[in-house]
Order: C-alpha cells, then sequence, then structure tokens
C-alpha cells in the first residue's frame, strides 16, 4: 500500500468538519444564533421554526447589526469583533467568540442573513447554499437588527440528517436552547414560535416579580412554590438564584441549571460541589434542582476548553468548589419549618433563630409498650403538656424549654400517634403529620456532627466486651483505623485472626447491634481508598454517623407520650435540615385547612 501523502483539506470541508462540531442538532444552530443576536446587544429576540428546526430556523434581534462592508467577513471562518488578542481570550465576557459559527452553519444549510445598523437607511442581505454565492450585498428592506435564516439544514449531507430524531424530539432540544439562554438572560425579551404556533412570549422581568414570572413560565409552578433563594457573596465570588428545597428532589438531572458569568455550563466540578452539599438531606438516587448564577473575575475562568462551550476550567478549583459547596449548605441549614412557605423559609441567621444546645441534642425516649394498631393517646380536648423533668439516658438529654405561644410552633401542637409510627399536631393552617423515626434521625444526626466538630463523640464501656466475627483482612482493615473509630465512640481490640472485640461504643447503640455497622464500615473503608479530597473524606465520616443515627432512633411502634411528642417537635423546629431525615425523605407534611375543608365539602 503506497504512503498516504500529505495535503491540505479544501475549504468547503474544512466548514463541514468544523460545522460537525458546531452544528450538530437544530438545537445547536439556534443557540450559536440567539448567543449571537445576546452579544450583539439586543434587547428583543424572536425565533421561530419549521419541522423542529430541519426545516427554517429564523432569529430576529434588535441588536446593533452588522454593516454591509462586514456582512461578508461574518461568513467567514475565525472572523469575530469579540476578540482581538490574546489578552481579550484570557477574559472573555461574550457568549460567542470563535467566529466559526456562521460559516459553519452556512456550509451545510441555505443560509440568508439581513441586518441593518442604527442610523442606516436600509438593510443589506447576504445569502449562499453550502458556500456564499455573491459576496457583494444587496439592498433589503428590514428594522434596525440582524434577522438570520437558515433553511434545510444538513441539506447536502444526508447522512447526517439520518442520525437526527423526530420532529418533536428535535423540536424539544431546540425550545430547551432558548430556554436555558432565557433564564441567562432575565432583562431580555424572548419569543418562540414552532409550525406557526406561538411557545412563549416573554416579556423582558425587569423586577423580582418578573423573574420569578419568568421562573415560573420556564421551569414550572411546583419548582417556584418549592425553592428558595440564594444569594450568597465572599473571596470574590457570587452566587445567587434559587435552590430547590430537598423535598423536590428528582429521579434524573433535568431541572439543573448553572450559569458561569452568564454561559450555562454542564462542568464536573461545580456539579460534585453542589451535590455534596445537598448530601445530607437527599438519597443518593436522586437528584436536586436548582437555577444558579456563579460570577467571578473572567481571567480566573476558561471558557474555550470545550467546542459547544459547554465545560470550563477554573484557575483555582478548589476555592470554587469549597465556595459553591459552602454557599448551597449554610442556605439549605438555614432552612426551618415552616407551613405558611411551603413547608421551608430561609431563617436569617440571627440569635433569635440560634438553636439551644440543650434543645438540638437527641432526646433519649423512655422505654414504654409496645402500641397497639391504631391511634393512641386520643384526648377529647387538647390543652398543652406540662414540661417534664429533664432525665439522663444513654448520655442524652431531655430538657424542653418553656412552652412557646401558639404562633412560634411551625410544627404545631401534638395530638396523639397513629399506629405507634406518625405523631398528629394541630396548628393554626391545620394537620400536621410527622414521621417520629425520621425526624429523631435528624435531631440525633446532626448532634453526632456537632459533637464530631467538638473533637470527638463521647463512649460508654460495655460491662463485658463483645465480640464480632469478621473476615482476616476485614478485621485487620477496622485494626488499621482503631484510633479514627475513638473518635466516633467505638473502642475496639484486634481479638484473633478474624475477630475485634468491641470495649466502647457511642452511649445511642448500647442497646444496638453495632456489630452490623461495623461490618459497614469495611466496606466504607474500601470506598475511601480512591478519595483524594477532603470533603470526600468528611463526606465518609458523616455516613458513618448517619449509622449510628438511623440505628439509634426511635423504631415504629414505640409508644410516645405527649410531652415527649412535644419535645421532639421542638426539638426538630431547632435543628438544621429537620425537614428531611438523613436519607432524604420528608419528615413532615401539612395538610392545610383549606384542604381539610374540601374534603369534608365544607362551606359548599
Amino acid at each position: 500500500m503506497p504512503r498516504p501523502v500529505i495535503h491540505v483539506l479544501p475549504d468547503p470541508l474544512i466548514n463541514q468538519i468544523a460545522a460537525g462540531e458546531v452544528v450538530e442538532r437544530p438545537s445547536a444552530v439556534v443557540k450559536e444564533l440567539v448567543e449571537n443576536s445576546i452579544d450583539a446587544g439586543a434587547q428583543r429576540i424572536d425565533v421561530e421554526l419549521e419541522q423542529g428546526g430541519l426545516g427554517l430556523i429564523c432569529v430576529r434581534d434588535d441588536g446593533w447589526g452588522i454593516p454591509p462592508e462586514e456582512l461578508a467577513l461574518s461568513l467567514t471562518r475565525h472572523a469575530t469583533s469579540k476578540i482581538g488578542g490574546l489578552e481579550d481570550l484570557e477574559r472573555v465576557a461574550t457568549l460567542g467568540f470563535r467566529g466559526e459559527a456562521l460559516p459553519s452553519i452556512l456550509s451545510v444549510s441555505r443560509l440568508s442573513l439581513c441586518s441593518r445598523t442604527a442610523g442606516s437607511p436600509q438593510a443589506w442581505m447576504l445569502s449562499g447554499a453550502g458556500r456564499l454565492e455573491i459576496a457583494e450585498p444587496r439592498p433589503a428592506a428590514h428594522p434596525p437588527g440582524t434577522r438570520i435564516e437558515v433553511r434545510d439544514l444538513f441539506f447536502n449531507t444526508p447522512a447526517r440528517r439520518k442520525f437526527l430524531k423526530s420532529e418533536a424530539t428535535e423540536f424539544r432540544h431546540a425550545q430547551q436552547a432558548v430556554q436555558r439562554l432565557a433564564l441567562a438572560r432575565h432583562d431580555l425579551g424572548f419569543g418562540l414560535r414552532h409550525n406557526q404556533r406561538r411557545i412563549f412570549d416573554l416579556a423582558p422581568a425587569r423586577d423580582e416579580n418578573g423573574r420569578r414570572a419568568r421562573l415560573r413560565t420556564l421551569c414550572g409552578e411546583d419548582f417556584l412554590a418549592q425553592s428558595v433563594v440564594i444569594d450568597e457573596q465572599r473571596l470574590g465570588m457570587r452566587l445567587h438564584g434559587w435552590l430547590g428545597l430537598p423535598s423536590f428532589a428528582r429521579n434524573q438531572a433535568d431541572l439543573q441549571y448553572l450559569y458561569v458569568n452568564g454561559r450555562l455550563v454542564r462542568d464536573r466540578l461545580p456539579g460534585f460541589a453542589l451535590r455534596r452539599a445537598f448530601g445530607d438531606v437527599m438519597h443518593s438516587t436522586h437528584h436536586p434542582a436548582y437555577v444558579l448564577y456563579l460570577e467571578l473575575d473572567p481571567a480566573q475562568v476558561d471558557v474555550n476548553v470545550h467546542p459547544q462551550k459547554t465545560e470550563v476550567r477554573f484557575r483555582d478549583a478548589g476555592r470554587v468548589h469549597d465556595f459553591l459547596f459552602g454557599a448551597v449548605q449554610q442556605t439549605l441549614r438555614r432552612i426551618r419549618p415552616e407551613p405558611d412557605h411551603h413547608h421551608a423559609q430561609v431563617a436569617l441567621p440571627t440569635a433569635a433563630v440560634a438553636p439551644d444546645p440543650l434543645r438540638q441534642g437527641a432526646f433519649a425516649y423512655a422505654a414504654s409498650p409496645v402500641a397497639t394498631p391504631g391511634v393512641s393517646e386520643v384526648l377529647p380536648g387538647w390543652s398543652r403538656p406540662a414540661p417534664f423533668a429533664a432525665s439522663h439516658t444513654s448520655g442524652s438529654v431531655t430538657a424542653p424549654a418553656s412552652p412557646q405561644p401558639v404562633s412560634e410552633q411551625p410544627l404545631g401542637q401534638p395530638l396523639a400517634q397513629l399506629l405507634g409510627i406518625y405523631i398528629l399536631a394541630q396548628s393554626p393552617r391545620g394537620l400536621i403529620l410527622v414521621d417520629a423515626h425520621a425526624g429523631h434521625e435528624r435531631v440525633l444526626y446532626e448532634r453526632l456532627k456537632l459533637q464530631l466538630r467538638e473533637g470527638g463523640i463521647p463512649a460508654q464501656r460495655l460491662l463485658a466486651p463483645e465480640i464480632v466475627s469478621l473476615h482476616e483482612d476485614e478485621a485487620e482493615a477496622l485494626e488499621a483505623r482503631r484510633e479514627e473509630l475513638l473518635r466516633f465512640g467505638f473502642e475496639i481490640d484486634r481479638a484473633g485472626p478474624g475477630a475485634i472485640a468491641v470495649r466502647s461504643v457511642p452511649p445511642l447503640l448500647a442497646r444496638e447491634d453495632f456489630g452490623l455497622l461495623l461490618r459497614g464500615l469495611v466496606d466504607d473503608d474500601q470506598r475511601r481508598e480512591s478519595q483524594t479530597h477532603l470533603g470526600e473524606a468528611l463526606d465518609a465520616q458523616h455516613r458513618i454517623l448517619a449509622d449510628v443515627a438511623c440505628k439509634a432512633a426511635i423504631k415504629a411502634n414505640r409508644r410516645l407520650s405527649l410531652p415527649e411528642m412535644d419535645a421532639l417537635l421542638r426539638d426538630m423546629e431547632a435543628t438544621e435540615l429537620s425537614g428531611q431525615c438523613n436519607h432524604g425523605r420528608p419528615t413532615w407534611v401539612q395538610i392545610d385547612l383549606a384542604e381539610l375543608d374540601r374534603l369534608f365539602l365544607r362551606g359548599r
């Protein structure tokens, strides 16, 4: 076989190869053209599609326009007005800058470009099919701004059309492209039509009400109703936007928008930081929902690392990760039960809401007979339980504070226990149901984390060591972690090739099967071998605490007295993240009075 000869590719082939990077499907064309309109100072952008974008993509704007002498140049590869030198490339502040989009789109479509600058008496137009037909623009009628029409996409590359999906699927991708940009720029107006049908028409959002209205249109009423506002600024960075409540976690990552300096990115580093921030309040198989905007010095982020500019590289990745993680986690931890605000509100960190250390900790519920199925301790009329004396059991403190006014009790006043599982409480707003195990689990977990931060969890010595049988390599792995386990309240020694002697345990586990938990630590130790980030190691420690809290929390069919129920509700109100258990399940729900009236047809 003869040696292949090195040669320069012809321009049409170069353009089509570049188009493979830029023009993946109709939605990619929509994204590139709308981004150009945004960069051109447009205040209003209208997108019209036919056949999912395969028949027609038309983008009109009222931006600065392009003078006639630059029209042909705009359709030439690597021609751009957005960067002039290396220093501009290091501080890119526009969405487009490579100068590849328009020539790449032209190479695989029938394209017409019509533009008029402000003050010009008329517009000018150029067109082509696969290539520019006539380099000299001709006069046309058009208001100030630019209109680009892309017809018969991939007409000259039929093989590529075969890989496209149905019209409905391609339109959905194109619609998502417009929606993502509309969420990036609330100050601009956007319109979208498909096959002569209006999909949405968004006026510029000038205030908070306008931004909420746009969020409702693009992300849905449920997201707006179950989200909280975040606005954190430090270390030269700002993160603001909306965080979906943990109870709004989804089965797929379909409602996650993160913008870096106005550019939507799907980058592993910020994605990992945000997922970690939700780790304490969300099941591992679920995904958080958010619309977030990260602002930082453009020189600190490289946007030129991906053909579609969906990935970025941060100059100080660790600093960005820690800022994102800390900002989101702190906002989540300030959420307190508030039924008037769809089960949650962000409480400002003031002394008025700072947790009382005595009430933040775990309450030890006294052993009591197993409840029979049904409702226990139903009272003909409600009266607030009197405070009961502090008691010390398993190292935990029971010390309810003085009764609060009803208006200051978001979780209401306890009435009864249902099926030995749920606490029923009333508030002026309606009926509140609390999962006692889930709520107590969160209270215990947060106290354990506090103890770990303050030096370690106290240990309770067993009367006689308990021997836990393991495989030899498992026993060896636990023995290697002996000093670390002391911080968690476990004192262990090697008792044989495949045995561990447990001498002390956390007080909460004095009556539990802690051997099962120790076996779980071996699997956790194997996971930690691949962990290099400090945050991942901390997550592993928190998993241990979550297991301890889950095993120690009150179990189903444990009968609680009214004072004990009241103590748990008040403790949950003072505990961070108490709306979800450690596995991401909700700890309480409310049935509003209006809903109760509807169920019983009252007022009809």
